[in-house]
């Protein structure tokens, strides 16, 4: 699948920031992680080690954190929801390497050139494209890098991505406004500008049974929540579409993994 670019119209930054607070739990259960082939990546192609401290910014409930820690590294998570910042503290608590703090990507908190590696996983389409630039060039070291990457759901090419994708354009409350609102290769390059290192795309996926399934689609923003006149009718179709694509209980609900890389300048 192409990735999108932004459209003009901007979701505000209330509702970019609190839009998830009523889903914390399907989302801590039912998100995606990421390919181990991304981190891979960035230590051999990018150079980034265990040493380097990582911010991770737009760090929800800690799904890209986890990657991190559990590789070894040394984990600030700046997240500006409160109750999703609650839920990464809670599941991370194990690590003595993590930390989480009430920040936003143009106003981090962090000191000027504290951090390595400054890593956005799934959040950079909220966010202000020139503020984020000039917070994450002063919070970096000047060795340092930022990282940014999204699965992105694949809208086609098997029986359930589209039902799928029809499911939430029937549905979906104000979907096609804020959904797979991702920049394109030649959008991400101007955004770091003289300091582009490189990107990469990786194929993931998830293995869900009905009820995955159903956590999965709930923890969308745009998806109507019990109550709504849209919700008992949404839950219908998804359990049809689920009944006549699944193989030995399960679909396979697919992505793309695509990495940025540079010192944004």
């Amino acid at each position: 699948m192409v990735a999108k670019g932004f459209p003009d119209e901007r979701v505000s930054a209330f509702d970019s920031t609190h839009r998830f607070s009523d889903r914390v739990d399907d989302y801590v259960r039912y998100r995606p992680d990421y390919p181990p082939a991304l981190l891979e990546w960035l230590q051999r192609e990018q150079g980034i080690d265990v040493g380097w401290l990582v911010a991770d910014v737009g760090a929800g409930t800690g799904i890209s954190s986890k990657m991190f820690l559990d590789a070894g590294y040394r984990v600030t998570a700046v997240e500006p929801n409160a109750p999703m910042r609650q839920a990464a503290e809670n599941w991370l608590r194990p690590y003595d390497t993590f930390r989480a703090i009430d920040g936003t990507s143009d106003a981090t908190g962090l000191p000027d050139g504290s951090v390595d590696l400054v890593t956005v996983a799934q959040a950079f389409h909220w966010f202000d494209e020139r503020a984020t630039r000039r917070e994450f060039a002063r919070i970096l070291r000047p060795r340092g890098l930022a990282a940014i990457w999204w699965n992105s759901r694949r809208l086609s090419g098997t029986r359930f991505l589209e039902g799928y994708e029809a499911l939430l354009l029937a549905y979906g409350t104000d979907y096609v406004s804020v959904a797979e609102r991702y920049a394109d290769d030649a959008r991400m390059r101007v955004w770091f500008g003289d300091g582009y290192r490189g990107s990469a795309s990786f194929e993931h996926a998830q293995r869900l049974d009905f009820d995955a399934l159903r956590g999965r689609l709930m923890s969308s923003s745009y998806v109507p929540k019990e109550g709504h006149p849209q919700h008992a009718p949404m839950l219908h179709a998804l359990c049809e579409l689920f009944d006549t694509c699944a193989e030995a209980g399960t679909i396979s609900f697919d992505y793309d993994t695509r990495v940025y890389a540079g010192h944004p300048a």
